[in-house]
């Protein structure tokens, strides 16, 4: 039998099509109840490359018979009109054959017959439909020239609650030994509970008048008699012994958290009578394989043939295929070459439906496709894969597991051990199959703790990702399936690695894309090599940004000599762009700077990955100006001990670096004496602030404008201990320095003048203090204008010193002006803004309207925690004066 000759009958008045099988190379034969009543037909070739519909009609019988009463009269020939029509190449002649009842002496003979599952549409999905059996030798023949084919196996079959299991076999050639010997008609399951077949016999057709005119020469051989003769071993002459497979054993029989995957995986493999190819993608290490693996074992059973084939490059492949052909022949198969051995193999799938094949890591698409693409309606394919785009179904996308699974998992692999230690191993490990199983034979192979492996891990994290347990596959650890990954990328587009390489840096989720904008050369490509990263499941891409696996980040920022996508260069140059490339991103003046608020908030937690995964030691300049940024702006968010850590390694790293007496050094120990005040830290923070003044005076001199600011925090730290008598002339020497050295209408000068007005007030010298507010306000409307942030302050501060001395009357219009400019210049959430309703609140109170007040607290509480938070001082003094004015309401 040769499947090129099997072709689809449709019936365009019947709308329904049926099989043939191609005798002559323009003649088909078929049953005649495919054809019945009418005068166009159309087929199509199986074997074809691109099957098409093309012209044909009825050759014979011209005068249809009575099939009720004459059922072995049921047998057509339908000729090929279409003069495009070109018939199959290097096709043996058909070798027709009889069933001699009187002379055959077995007591039975195989057969097979190849059909189309039934469609009700003309452009429906079609499958082969495979059918092997046997004839009985006592039974077989019947009268009349029919012949009952007993079914023994048939590859998918049609849905059981269909009318017949053959549905679509009509039509279909039935060969003995490689002869066709006749035309299957019907079957007999609905009435009969065995599997059988009718076929009308070659004999009885060719004893009607035209038969044997219409096909030529014809003489039936005694299949009986028939042996190969010699003739070349064909697809269709190859049966699979029962449970042929080459599947690896399966790497652990510890199978955890794949329960749901599982099921759609079956789900998409279980549709009846379809060719079906699913795809499973991921990350490297993150279980595909093992999951195929075991499907593909626990259903062998279902599938004529299980195959696994290692798909990494297409020599692989067909190295594969090739090995399924020395499996089928043996011996026979020696003299082919693997191209050969592979297409065999090929031929063999497609004329032997219900196999599965796994294609395991498949690195592009087109490489399956190549081969996929010549096996449709026959079987099953599973495919694995990193990449997840280019395959034409749905492609199932493989996790990493839950808590509860990778628990399971690490138990299982070392026993029960302390619940807390696992939980942080796997949390470290993100979660990853592969890394939580090399990780966990690790513990059971050496006898450690899992505390010791994750301490192991965290201090030698290149030796740990890159360790193979003893009796394990070295190939198979974290390190080297992600090296080939970042072969492939680099051989695309090596600014994609470069991208992962610093995205390795900041946290694992959320990272903007904008970080990136430097590396492309426009959005668009920005967006194709953000896209070929999560093709390979290296990132994901969602609204919020760009995600990196955790440890895909660990790997990527652990020099490794052997890998050249790790050595210690690649990796300082990614880390040192990092920080750039957030310093770019990073607003300027985190105090002051409150639009830029909401993009702290976004870039904080990659700011704080980056600071995490930068080793103290190799600081730089540019690292200074991160954690300098990052603590001023967790200061003013109340963060107090977050920033002082960050302000702390700041002064250790500039002093390493740049030396004690360098201006930066000196700014650094200024921001560290300043976050230790807000904290109340004021012992320590004075003498900081002593040493920074020292420092400037011994560095710039006297009258730089780095000392005068220095020494204004110094009298700033003084008098927020209530040491006004030395913060007095510290302010007032400030105030005259800054005067000669940089004019009166500086804005550091004003900012002076303001400054010692606070410094007499806090004293109780009220005299002093109000003319210099009345005048800091009037020198900065002139000089920097009315909507100015520090005409604002001066306003504010001049109210308060009003409200000090009880004349509420002109304090309550100046805080009603300072809260409506606030409002207008700085907006209703700014937390001046918030602290005027506070100032207003309480100067109503003071006036006996407490339920304005309480109004106004309310409002600025409200606020004060969305932008501070709970816990910040000024949102903790606000929730007191509310509390205070409550209980005075009556």
């Amino acid at each position: 039998m040769d499947v090129r000759r099997v072709v689809e009958v449709w019936n365009p008045v019947g709308k329904s099509s049926g099989t043939g099988y191609l005798v002559a190379d323009r003649l088909v034969l078929t049953a005649l109840h495919n054809v019945l009543g009418c005068g166009g037909l159309e087929v199509r070739q199986l074997g074809a490359e691109e099957p098409k519909w093309i012209a044909a009609e009825v050759l014979w019988p011209q005068v249809p018979p009575d099939l009720e009463r004459e059922p072995q009269a049921d047998g057509a020939l339908v000729r090929i009109t279409d003069p495009g029509w070109v018939p199959p190449t290097d096709s043996e002649p058909v070798r027709w054959g009889r069933i001699d009842a009187p002379v055959v002496r077995e007591e039975r003979l195989g057969c097979v017959a190849v059909g189309f599952p039934r469609s009700e549409v003309r452009d429906g999905g079609r499958d082969t439909k495979e059918i092997r059996g046997h004839i009985e030798t006592l039974t077989g023949l019947r009268s009349g020239g029919l012949i009952t084919a007993y079914v023994d196996q048939v590859a998918v079959p049609s849905k059981p609650d269909e009318k017949s299991r053959w549905a679509g076999a009509s039509g279909a050639a039935l060969f003995v030994r490689g002869r066709l010997v006749g035309v299957v008609t019907t079957d007999r399951q609905r009435d009969y509970r065995g599997d059988q077949l009718t076929a009308v016999s070659v004999v009885a057709l060719a004893a009607r008048p035209g038969f044997a005119t219409a096909v030529g020469e014809l003489v039936p051989e005694d299949v009986a008699a028939a042996d190969r003769g010699g003739a070349p071993i064909t697809a269709y002459d190859v049966e699979v012994p029962p449970g042929v497979h080459n599947l690896p054993e399966l790497p652990s029989p510890i199978f955890v958290g794949r329960t749901e995957v599982m099921a759609e995986l079956e789900r998409a493999l279980s549709a009846e009578s379809q060719t079906i190819t699913q795809t499973l993608h991921g990350l490297g290490g993150v279980g595909k394989t093992t999951l195929a693996l075991h499907y593909a074992h626990d259903h062998a059973g279902a599938h004529r043939l299980v195959w696994w084939i290692r798909s990494d490059t297409p020599e692989l492949i067909e190295a594969g295929l090739a090995a399924l052909t020395v499996r089928l022949r043996g011996e026979e198969a020696s003299g082919l070459a693997t191209a050969q051995a592979a297409e065999w193999a090929v031929g063999w799938l497609q004329t032997h439906p219900g196999w599965l094949l796994v294609f395991d890591n498949a690195e592009k698409p087109e490489d399956v496709h190549a081969w996929t693409g010549q096996l449709r309606s026959s079987g099953r394919l599973l495919i694995t894969s990193r990449y997840r785009r280019g395959w034409i179904c749905d492609p199932i996308a493989l996790s990493v597991l839950d808590d509860d699974a990778s628990l399971a998992l690490l138990s299982s692999l070392v026993g029960d051990g302390d619940g807390d230690e696992a939980r942080a191993l796997a949390d470290d490990l993100g979660h990853l199959p592969l890394a939580l199983q090399q990780a966990g034979a690790f513990i059971a192979h050496t006898g450690i703790t899992i505390a010791e492996y994750q301490a192991l891990w965290r201090q030698y994290p290149e030796r740990a990702t890159d360790a193979a347990p003893g009796g394990s596959d070295p190939t198979r650890t974290v390190a080297r399936i992600w090296r080939i990954t970042l072969d492939a990328l680099q051989e695309h587009d090596p600014r994609a690695v470069d991208i992962l390489r610093i995205a390795a840096w900041y946290a694992p989720t959320g990272i903007p894309r904008s970080l990136f904008t430097p590396l492309a050369d426009d959005p668009v490509d920005l967006a194709q090599l953000l896209g070929l990263l999560a093709d390979y499941n290296m990132i994901t891409l969602d609204r919020a940004g760009i995600g990196v696996h955790r440890l895909v980040q660990r790997v990527a920022r652990t020099p490794s000599a052997e890998d050249p996508h790790r050595d210690q260069a690649c990796i300082g140059e990614a880390r040192d762009r990092a920080v750039r490339l957030m310093l770019d991103q990073l607003p300027r003046r985190p105090f002051a700077n409150v639009a830029g608020w909401p993009t702290w908030r976004v870039l904080i937690p990659h700011v704080e990955a980056l600071l995490r995964a930068c080793d103290p030691v190799e600081h730089t300049a540019d690292i200074g100006q991160v954690l300098t940024g990052a603590g001023q702006f967790l200061e003013e968010q109340g963060q107090l001990s977050q920033a002082t850590g960050y302000f702390e390694r700041c002064l250790a790293g500039d002093t390493r670096l740049l030396g004690e007496d360098h201006p930066r050094t000196l700014s650094s120990q200024n921001n560290l004496a300043h976050v230790y005040k807000s904290a109340g830290d004021v012992e320590r923070a004075i003498p900081m602030y002593e040493r920074a003044l020292e420092g400037r005076v011994r560095v710039s001199g006297e009258d730089h404008p780095d000392t005068l600011m220095a020494r204004n925090n110094l009298a700033a730290a003084y008098d927020s201990v209530g040491e006004v008598r030395r913060a007095i002339p510290l302010y007032e020497r400030t105030l005259e320095d800054r005067v000669r050295v940089l004019g009166e209408d500086h804005p550091e000068t004003l900012r002076s003048r303001n400054n010692l007005a606070y410094a007499y007030g806090a004293a109780g010298d009220l005299g002093r203090a109000i003319p210099l507010y009345e005048r800091a306000l009037e020198d900065r409307v002139r000089v920097l204008g009315e909507d100015h942030p520090d005409a604002l302050v001066s306003r504010n501060n001049l109210a308060a010193a009003y409200d000090s001395v009880g004349d509420l009357g002109r304090a309550i219009p100046l805080y009603e002006r300072a809260l409506e400019d606030r409002v207008r210049v700085l907006g209703e959430e700014h937390p001046d803004t918030l602290r005027s309703r506070n100032n207003l609140a309480y100067a109503y109170g003071a006036a006996g309207d407490l339920e304005a007040a309480i109004q106004l607290y309310e409002q600025a509480l409200s606020g004060l925690r969305r932008i501070l938070g709970e816990d910040h001082p000024t949102t903790s003094l606000v929730r007191k004066n509310l509390s205070i004015a409550r209980d005075q309401a009556p």
